[in-house]
């Protein structure tokens, strides 16, 4: 990479033009002198040889690179290192039917909860470029440092992808075991779930225990609202509509997984609220990384000098030669 060390320099070189321009306005450098104009007036005509039109141009071309040399190009060198976090992290989605849950909003429309999720789950990938994270509750991708890839696989998790139902210990089980024998500093699972656990053969205190014996933390959160919510139903005629269904987290068994593996429980009853539940634990389990750069720069201004030299003898050299003036 080549900069200028004082690029504010370089602005001179707009002046050469007006230079140009004014010595052309004058004429070229006269060769001979003659005391009456009316004795080469005969000879103007015959011919057009302007013998100092070449000495100006060279110096002009000399006078462009002494410029370009006072700016101080350098070659530069640089090397940068960036060592990943060591945090190895499990993003689980809870996708069954509840999810299609529209008691959140967005600019004040509303809004289905796994819409929301992903969306808000997409920005946290984003935001940590260099754990190595996987999606599940089927694995939509392998832990990974290729977060494009991981976000285009986000887009797969729908509504009924899977069998319907809440299992949250299996979901807990599944990430410990592909976490447990890698070598990262911290291994982490967020899970976010909006029910109870109803299927599995896992139950969500064995898990947690096992997460915890293999040293994975575990943060839960509850989303959607208390109480009753809509959701969006299709009758046998084929037709969509809401109804209102009662829905429930169980916050007592997810608040008991986070204590135990020395996470965090939180609730989302919003979108705002969701965005804050994840944008802290990105905080709390902020990655850590070394930047190690190297810079070297190489002074080129002499690549610029002595070309300049040379044009400025050779202008001065032809003007003691063919170019000379005579008085």
């Amino acid at each position: 990479m080549i900069r200028f060390l004082y690029p504010h320099f370089l602005w001179l070189l707009a002046l050469l033009p007006l230079i140009a321009y004014w010595r052309g306005k004058l004429g070229a450098a006269a060769a001979v002198r003659f005391s009456n104009a009316a004795i080469a007036r005969q000879v103007a005509r015959e011919t057009r040889s302007r013998p100092g039109a070449w000495t100006n141009s060279l110096m002009l071309a000399a006078l462009g690179l002494i410029i370009a040399a006072i700016a101080r190009p350098q070659f530069g060198h640089s090397t940068s290192t960036v060592e990943a976090s060591g945090v190895d992290m499990i993003l689980e989605l809870d996708c069954s039917g509840s999810m299609q849950a529209l008691d959140f909003k967005v600019d004040g429309q509303p809004a289905d909860r796994l819409d929301i999720v992903k969306s808000v789950v997409g920005k946290f990938i984003d935001a940590r470029p260099n754990d190595r994270i996987a999606g599940a509750p089927y694995l939509v991708s392998p832990l990974t440092l290729d977060h494009d890839w991981l976000q285009q696989n986000l887009e797969r998790i729908k509504i009924g992808a899977v069998e319907d139902g809440t299992a949250i210990g299996s979901a807990i089980a599944s990430g410990v075991n592909r976490l447990r024998d890698l070598p990262g500093k911290s291994k982490v699972i967020v899970l976010l779930t909006d029910g109870e656990n109803n299927s599995g053969s896992i139950t969500p205190d064995a898990a947690a225990q096992a997460a915890k014996a293999m040293g994975v933390k575990v943060y839960t959160i509850g989303v959607g609202v208390r109480g009753d919510a809509p959701v969006p139903v299709t009758d046998a005629m084929g037709h969509r509509h809401l109804v209102m269904s009662k829905v429930d987290v169980d916050e007592d068994a997810l608040r008991k997984i986070a204590d135990e593996t020395g996470g965090k429980f939180f609730r989302a009853t919003d979108t705002e609220s969701l965005r804050n539940i994840y944008g802290e634990i990105d905080h709390m389990e902020k990655s850590t990384h070394q930047l190690k750069k190297y810079e070297h720069h190489s002074e080129m201004a002499i690549f610029a000098l002595i070309p300049a030299l040379a044009l400025l003898g050779a202008g001065l050299g032809l003007e003691q030669t063919r170019f000379r003036r005579l008085p």
